[in-house]
């Protein structure tokens, strides 16, 4: 299997990122990660997670239970009992044995993941803002998460992008429409309700069950239709 590619930008929505990290780093995946400056707001914003793009370690961004903070939107997403892909619980640290992540500045254009001769089995932009998607969509690779994106498309490899937007502009429309005729993936933050989700639990693992679908992810974060 080769690696897969995870990138936070700045829309609403920090928490399936998290969640879409924790279970490819649970069934045992390599995956490099690149944070945005406004990705790490929203993390603060939505979740009480302090991200240093400096001096990053995973345990900023997936703490252990004992370390979230106490505001930490990640709590009411763990309950005492469940499993590591449960539909109705999250995967906690601790229960991540077997992936590895490898992070990269935002900037730094000299890791591997910024050329077309490295090899991954895909990219996934999580959440996606319209800032990063017109960037893609223009051709304009100004930070690494654009790079590698582009890189993507030009390689004919997956990139998927996961919009979290509302209501959306002509401007925003087109720009998706480009990016899916270049053979991008938008797959937008749209949860479905054909499993009867009981909980945000299932509304967020449905999204991120859906992401794994195109990655070809094996996975059973939702009941599907049919079944």
């Amino acid at each position: 299997m080769r690696d897969l590619v995870v990138a936070m930008t700045g829309a609403s929505g920090a928490i399936y990122a998290v969640r879409l990290l924790e279970v490819l780093l649970t069934i045992g995946r390599t995956v490099h990660l690149v944070i945005s400056p406004a990705a790490t707001v929203v993390l603060d914003r939505e979740l009480a997670l302090k991200i240093d793009l400096q001096k990053f370690s995973l345990s900023q961004l997936l703490p252990n239970e004992n370390d979230l903070a106490s505001d930490s939107a990640l709590r009411l997403l763990r309950p005492a009992q469940h499993q590591p892909l449960d539909p109705g619980g999250s995967a906690v640290l601790s229960e991540i044995p077997h992936g590895r992540v490898i992070y990269h500045h935002y900037q730094d254009f000299s890791v591997s993941i910024a050329s077309g001769s490295f090899l991954t089995e895909g990219m996934v932009i999580c959440p996606c803002s319209m800032g990063t998607l017109a960037s893609i969509a223009g051709g304009h690779s100004e930070n690494l998460i654009h790079r590698a994106a582009d890189v993507h498309l030009k390689e004919r490899r997956k990139l998927i992008v996961v919009p979290r937007e509302t209501p959306l502009g002509s401007i925003q429309l087109d720009n998706m429409k480009r990016l899916s005729d270049a053979g991008g993936v938008i797959l937008p933050a749209m949860p479905g309700f054909y499993h009867n989700p009981t909980s945000i639990h299932h509304l967020i693992d449905f999204v991120v069950g859906r992401i794994c679908d195109q990655l070809g992810v094996e996975h059973n974060l939702f009941r599907r239709w049919g079944t």
